[in-house]
């Protein structure tokens, strides 16, 4: 039985401030070009009747809202950082349309974490209309998510060890990249989409890969398309960068979409 296609969309494609930042007259920050403004980094895949969330972050709301999503049925989380899960509080509307606790996923430091950020989410007497989920703990062994097969994948950001993932044997999202262990970069080795952050050209960072290190990361993978995500405004115009980079290689944008 052949596989079923995925939808990507891109919720989000910015760094923790997004595009543009309040109160900055940076020329990309002031660009009326809609692929530089970026919320806070977030992807969305679609599959056979479900969909489910790579992070949630602060723009969450304005994100769901924007793809017009009608249902959510799971939330896998590569870390703890705000920009990635300080959205969960959002999901209220879609868990009480479904009738249905909602099934997050990660590492279990960053579950309990959420214990810190959402204290009512997790206490046992709940205010009537919190929203409620299931946690689920993630570890090295693949997963399923409403049908999408996942694949943890250990990566550094600078030194804390997060997640990425490997979707169905053939996306992989790295967002939050310093390093990518070896054996992490078997496991994705000629993957067909490889999406990862890339946060701008010049000015080594201590958590995040630069362009040409992202570059270097996707020609090590070998995989057959690329699409860059969590951009600063540092790195510059999209239509500018898009010019030079290789025909299988790309800048990601808000609401992109990509059917594999």
């Amino acid at each position: 039985m052949a596989k079923s296609n995925i939808k990507i969309h891109f919720l989000g494609t910015g760094t923790s401030q997004g595009i543009p930042i309040i109160g900055s007259d940076d020329p990309v920050c002031l660009s009326t070009n809609t692929k530089d403004k970026r919320l806070r980094s977030s992807l969305l895949l679609e599959k056979d009747n479900k969909v489910i969330t790579i992070d949630c972050g602060p723009d969450f709301r304005q994100q769901m809202l924007r793809y017009n999503a009608k249902q959510l049925d799971g939330i896998v989380f590569s870390h703890e950082h705000n920009d990635h899960v300080l959205g969960l509080d959002d999901i209220r509307p879609l868990v009480f349309k479904s009738g249905e606790d909602l099934n997050v996923y990660g590492l279990k430091r960053v579950l309990d974490e959420l214990h810190n950020r959402f204290p009512y989410m997790f206490s046992e007497h709940k205010y009537p209309g919190v929203p409620t989920v299931i946690e689920n703990h993630v570890e090295e062994d693949k997963f399923l998510v409403a049908g999408f097969h996942i694949q943890p994948i250990k990566i550094m950001h600078g030194p804390l060890p997060i997640l990425g993932y490997l979707i169905d044997d053939k996306i992989a999202y790295l967002t939050d990249v310093k390093t990518i262990p070896e054996e992490s970069l078997a496991k994705l080795k000629g993957v067909e989409i490889l999406i990862i952050s890339a946060l701008r050209i010049e000015n080594e960072h201590f958590s995040h890969i630069l362009l040409d290190e992202a570059i270097r990361y996707a020609d090590l993978i070998g995989a057959k398309q690329t699409y860059f995500t969590h951009i600063s405004h540092h790195l510059g115009f999209h239509d500018e960068i898009e010019k030079y980079l290789p025909i299988d290689k790309h800048l990601a944008y808000d609401m992109l979409e990509i059917i594999v």
